[in-house]
């Protein structure tokens, strides 16, 4: 693999690693109703898990209510129950043709414990990052040995990945950060 080609892996599997606590992340209540609070859902209906954004349009009409709208009413009932078995601490309000669910207001106590969940996965994610990173240097280290690189190459390719690495644990922080204030400050 050229330089250019572990540059790339590296900063590819980087930006995945980094979309995936963004992912996490938003899942984690705020005590604001927001609709990423649901779309991790998975309902089971026609035989299959499903996405529950693939079987209701999701809204947020007011701060502290979440309209789910299934496109089949048939579905309202499973729809109902993978909310309650989703641990979201939720309770669906449901009136045959939607479920309503209240966010409420977050104890300081479920807020601390937020926190600390969003601090375990930004921690995730950067240990991902350097995992990726290490792999990308075994990448350097055995191109110098096949004779693809120089020294002088593998040296640079190293200190590239070490700046992507930055860039990356960065992103992850500031993501957590500005999750953190949404969880404290709402």
């Amino acid at each position: 693999m050229t330089s250019d080609e572990t540059l790339m892996d590296a900063e590819e599997r980087m930006e995945k690693a980094v979309g995936v606590l963004g992912n996490n992340l938003s899942g984690i209540r705020t005590g604001r109703a927001t609709p990423g609070l649901v779309d991790s859902l998975k309902v089971e209906v026609y035989g299959s898990m499903t996405p529950i954004k693939q079987l209701a349009s999701i809204g947020v009409p007011e701060p502290q209510q979440i309209v789910i709208r299934p496109y089949d009413a048939s579905t309202i009932k499973e729809i109902e129950k993978a909310i309650v078995g989703g641990d979201l601490g939720l309770n669906p309000q449901n009136d045959g043709r939607m479920i309503r669910l209240n966010v409420p207001a977050l104890s300081t106590e479920v807020r601390k414990k937020m926190v600390s969940r969003i601090k375990e996965l930004s921690e995730e994610s950067k240990v991902s990052i350097r995992n990726i990173r290490r792999d990308a240097n075994k990448a350097a280290d055995q191109g110098e040995k096949d004779k693809e690189l120089t020294e002088d190459d593998r040296d640079r390719l190293k200190e590239q990945v070490q700046e992507l690495t930055k860039k990356f644990e960065a992103q992850a922080d500031e993501m957590a950060k500005a999750r953190e204030t949404e969880v404290l400050g709402s």
